[in-house]
């Protein structure tokens, strides 16, 4: 009989275990089977700590969360601009290092109130800078939402940083789109060098806010970069 001692199961084990079989096999792939292989125990056994597989994704967002706000630095006098551009930043940057990170993400919910302390440090930002509550959550979750819409787009075609899926090739694409010169050409704008991209859009999102909701000096200023 083995004397060696197992490392005790609990919700952050299997959830660190959950994220580290969605690199390999990434959300279609990803059963509760086949993390309870990586942990050696019994499927069942992952029953006692999430009722279904949605639990668990809500679980391993939750952890994503964690780990994102561990290495944002937020600062209190923020403005509202910076803060919408370090919050988006360390959003994408923590998707993008999960295969279907923003899949995940988006579908989930989080457990606990973690969330909660970040949220209500910004919604204060921005109710300081002269923002009613509701144009305070519209114009965060506007800028979450194309974050996660951004980064479902980029994973499709980079399921990760180093990856590439069959079918974006932009010299086979613009050869098939050849009668549509201007779609052809587009093709760089849309599938590469997604890190512009990305700040390019978030720069128009936050202008938008600004031309929208123009509330004082804070919000009608130039987008600090």
């Amino acid at each position: 009989m083995s004397t060696e001692r197992r490392i005790p199961l609990d919700r952050k084990r299997v959830a660190d275990t959950a994220l580290k079989v969605l690199n390999e096999v990434g959300l279609d792939g990803l059963s509760l089977r086949a993390i309870a292989k990586e942990l050696d125990v019994k499927a069942p056994a992952l029953y006692w700590h999430f009722k279904d597989k949605q639990a668990l994704l809500d679980e391993m967002a939750t952890e994503m969360y964690r780990r994102m706000v561990a290495d944002v630095v937020l600062a209190r006098e923020d403005t509202w601009q910076e803060r919408l551009l370090k919050s988006n930043r360390g959003l994408r940057s923590a998707l993008l290092g999960y295969r279907d990170g923003a899949k995940v993400f988006s579908g989930s919910r989080f457990t606990g109130t973690l969330h909660a302390v970040q949220m209500e440090d910004t919604l204060r930002v921005f109710t300081e800078a002269g923002f009613t509550l509701a144009r305070a959550v519209r114009a965060t979750s506007t800028s979450y939402l194309y974050t996660i819409g951004f980064v479902s787009e980029e994973q499709g075609v980079q399921p990760l940083p180093d990856e590439r899926r069959e079918g974006y090739d932009m010299d086979e694409r613009a050869r098939l789109m050849a009668d549509f010169p201007l779609s052809a050409a587009a093709g760089a704008e849309m599938f590469q060098d997604y890190g512009r991209h990305f700040e390019e859009g978030l720069d128009l999102v936050i202008a938008g806010i600004a031309a929208r909701y123009g509330s004082g000096d804070e919000a009608g200023s130039r987008t600090v970069r």
